[in-house]
This record gives C-alpha cells, structure tokens and sequence, in this order.
C-alpha cells in the first residue's frame, strides 16, 4: 500500500498520540471512516420565497392539458 505524504504525515501523528503501531493507525482510520457513527445528520432545506402565481394554480390540470394541447397543434402545424 502506497500513501499519499499527506496521509501518511496524519497517521504518523495519530501514532506518536496513540502508541499505536502504523497498523493499528492504519486499521483504525479505515474503520472509522467506513463504519461512522451510525448517525446521519439531520436533513433540512431552507424555504424561500417563489413570489406570486401568474397562473391560477387551482386549475393545475387544466392547464397542464392546455398547455399540451397548444404543444401538439404547433406540432401538427410544423408537420412533424
């Protein structure tokens, strides 16, 4: 196994803290970052503001097929 010199600078240091030999730094790091805590943080998205509908959203499936009808006419006009 080859280490970037990064890396291998912070087990050298996690040993000479620890007493650990680098195979137990090594172990233990990779333990660490695969097995976690077994806590995911919390989840959250921050609302914002969209402003006002220019379509009256009531009728959402109205226009949905409105919109699709207005696609398909263009469509058939083109001749594709």
């Amino acid at each position: 196994m080859t280490l970037d010199p990064d890396v291998e600078q912070i087990l050298r240091a996690r040993m000479r803290e620890t007493g650990q030999s680098f195979k137990e730094a090594v172990n233990e790091a990779i333990r660490r970052s695969t097995v976690g805590t077994g806590r995911a943080a919390p989840f959250a998205t921050a609302p914002a503001a969209m402003g006002r509908s220019r379509a009256n959203l009531d009728r959402a499936l109205q226009l949905v097929g409105a919109l699709e009808d207005d696609d398909l006419l263009r469509r058939i006009r083109a001749g594709s």
